[in-house]
């Protein structure tokens, strides 16, 4: 079981990526998923989550307007929309999926991700 979230890199204040979650070895179709981030010197902090079937959705409130969640669950993959990019969303940016298909958050709530893939780095320069 593999999570791997891609997409990062550098851009100016304003920009915009889309990072993108694949899955391997298991569907993550019947998963809630969630973007977490950490930055340097601060703790991770939850940005996004979505439920398996993308019909709801969290946003922190620093990226809401700005970032949007979504996912192609016929790719095996979830997607994080970012767009009018800021400095303070440097960070590297993380994917997970909880123990139990049952399992959505709704929050920044992290305890219950038990699949985490390696982080993409995200960096947004003034």
């Amino acid at each position: 079981v593999q999570l791997q979230a891609c997409g990062g890199g550098l851009v100016q204040a304003g920009g915009s990526l889309r990072l993108s979650c694949a899955a391997s070895g298991f569907s993550l179709g019947a998963y809630a998923v969630g973007w977490f981030r950490q930055a340097p010197g601060k703790e991770r902090e939850g940005v996004s989550c979505i439920t398996s079937s993308g019909g709801s959705t969290w946003l922190t409130d620093s990226v809401k307007g700005r970032f949007t969640i979504s996912r192609d669950n016929a790719k095996n993959t979830v997607y994080l929309q970012m767009n009018s990019l800021k400095p303070e969303d440097t960070a590297v940016y993380y994917c997970a999926a909880p123990r139990s298909h049952y399992y959505y958050s709704g929050s920044s709530d992290e305890s219950g991700m038990r699949y985490w893939g390696k982080g993409t780095q995200v960096t947004v320069s003034s």
